[in-house]
Order: C-alpha cells, then structure tokens, then sequence
C-alpha cells in the first residue's frame, strides 16, 4: 500500500465533515475534482471504499468511519508535533499535556495553570488537561502519553523524576444534625461507627482510608459510592451519611449545600501533591516552564497550622514526615 500524504487526510476529514464534496472544496479552497481523484487514489492504495456516493451528497462507509477516526488522531498528533516543535525556534511556543488527580484538579492545580497561561510570555502555550487516577496517570508519563503528572506522593513512582507541589488535609464532611457534627477535629477511627459515602475504590483516598481501618482493626461501612467530590457533599447534605474530603474543596461545596466539616488529625490526612515527568532535562521547553510555574506555587505556599498542631496523645504531625512518604 502507498503511503497516505497528511493532505489527502485532511481533504477526507473535510469530506465527511460536510458530506458534500462540493462544499469540502470550498471550505479547502480547491477544486472538487480534485478531490474527488485524490479520494479515488485513497480507495485504490487501500482496496475498499471509504465514501458512499448518492445524489444527496457522501456517506463514509464502514471503512471510513474507522479510518475517520485514525485520520483525526493522526491529523491532530501532527498538529502538536508542529506546535511542539515551533517552541524551539524564535519565541516559546508548544503545548504541555498534564494528566492530574481528582483531588489536585478539585483544588489549586486549575487556578495555577490559568495564572501561567494569563502570564503574556506564555500566551503562545497551549495546555491539555486530563483526569486520571493516580495509577493511571504514572502509566501515562512512563508511556509518554503525557509530559506532566500532578498526583498525592503515595504513589509508585519508579522510573519518574518529581517535585513538590501543593498540600493539603483531608476533613469530615458531616450532615450539621450528625452526632459528629459537634467535634472541632476528629480521629479517623472515629468515624468509623457511622456510615460512609466514599469515593470510587480506585482512588487514592480510598486505599488510604481502607489501610487506616485496618489498623483500627475495623472496616468502613460505605452506604454510598458517589463518583465525584460534588456528589459526596450532596448525598452528605442530605443526611445519608459522611465523607472524608480535601478541605481546600469544602471551602467551595460545603457552604452551598449546608454541611459541617471537621478536619482529621490523623497523620495521613495532611497530604503532598507533586509533580512527576520523565526526565525534566527531556522535557520541551513549554513543558519545563510549566513544571517550574507550578513548583514556584508550592514554594510560595503559606503552612497551615494544622501542619504543625498537635496530635492526640501528644504527638505532632510532621510536614517533613508528610513530604516524605
């Protein structure tokens, strides 16, 4: 099969996109015979169709839609490679793909970035930002799939460079009627003579939360597993159960739905984002200011109190501790 050129792609895509050829050769300003030959070479080189013609316009057909598919992908990859590529000539252009946590996306990590793109040095940078789970999004760095992480530091991270980001601490989000309700702070085993309203098992808290009860020698009793942060505070508000949640998200849920957040004490609760990526030496230039962007907001971070108040029985929590796990 002859090698299929990025233009022929692109007048396809436009084909299907306007199921006329006509129009797709005023969009591409050509002519629309030559499309039409360039769509015949396409279904020779290939040996099947990839348009059903008819009087109403083109269909693609089977074949087509999955070669649609394939040339969007491909279509949009060159795209970036061209983008990515620019940022090494006059001017810092290209684009950064940051895969993140549900708790560091929930948080800071969208305020930081939008401070980094409003930044008039970096307004040639495009960013894509997607949610992963914590394993899921290591997989991706180690794949390549993304440039940038930014997850809790319990996680694996063999083969991946790090740098520390934000931290935060974990609360109990409790309906205002709740025998909980009444506590300033409170240890996470005891919560756990009430009903839970978790986040899915995958998730990072999650596995924290279950390792905690098995210390206690007890187990959570979930009545709901919700799917987001916003969820867990509306099934809370409504009296179904509670919730172990970031306090930087209560600021902004609790409040509107009415519900009562008591910070936990417990060591694990006072949690430290990072930020992961191969090698910061093999990152392109846009990927590297980013990662420096969001370290500089670690660093100018204020310490709550909680990261140095004391503990039950006597003990302090350690923000090195924290940092170090």
């Amino acid at each position: 099969m002859r090698e299929i050129d990025l233009k022929t792609l692109r007048l396809f895509v436009v084909v299907c996109d306007q199921r006329n050829i006509a129009r797709a050769a005023q969009e591409a300003h050509i002519e629309p015979s030559a499309i039409s030959k360039r769509i015949a070479q396409l279904e020779a080189d290939l040996g099947v169709p990839v348009l059903s013609r008819s009087r109403r316009g083109v269909e693609p057909t089977p074949a087509g839609i999955a070669l649609l598919e394939h040339a969007r992908s491909v279509l949009f990859t060159m795209d970036r490679i061209a983008n990515d590529i620019a940022s090494f000539g006059e001017g810092l252009k290209g684009s950064v793909s940051i895969c993140a946590s549900a708790s560091a996306i929930a948080e800071k990590l969208l305020d930081d970035i939008a401070t980094f793109m409003r930044q008039p040095a970096n307004k040639n940078i495009k960013v894509d930002i997607e949610e992963r789970l914590s394993l899921d999004l290591v997989r991706q760095l180690r794949e390549g799939a993304a440039a940038v992480g930014v997850c809790w530091d319990n996680v694996e991270l063999h083969g991946l460079e790090h740098r520390p980001y934000r931290h935060d601490q974990l609360a109990l989000a409790v309906h205002p009627d709740h025998p909980l309700a009444r506590h300033t702070t409170i240890g996470f085993h005891e919560t756990l003579d009430y009903e839970h309203v978790g986040l899915p098992p995958a998730t990072a808290v999650h596995t924290m939360m279950q390792r905690a009860a098995a210390r206690a020698g007890r187990t959570i009793a979930y009545r709901v597993i919700v799917s987001s942060f916003d969820a867990a505070f509306r099934v809370v508000a409504a009296g179904l159960g509670i919730s172990v949640v970031p306090m930087e998200v209560s600021a902004a849920y609790g409040p509107q739905v009415g519900v009562r957040i008591v910070p936990l004490t417990d060591a694990w609760a006072r949690r430290r984002f990072i930020v992961c990526f191969k090698r910061f030496d093999m990152l392109q230039p846009a990927a590297q200011r980013m990662v420096e962007h969001l370290t500089s907001r670690a660093s100018a971070e204020p310490v709550s109190a909680n990261a140095e108040s004391p503990q039950p029985g006597g003990r302090r929590s350690s923000l090195r501790r924290s940092r170090d796990r």
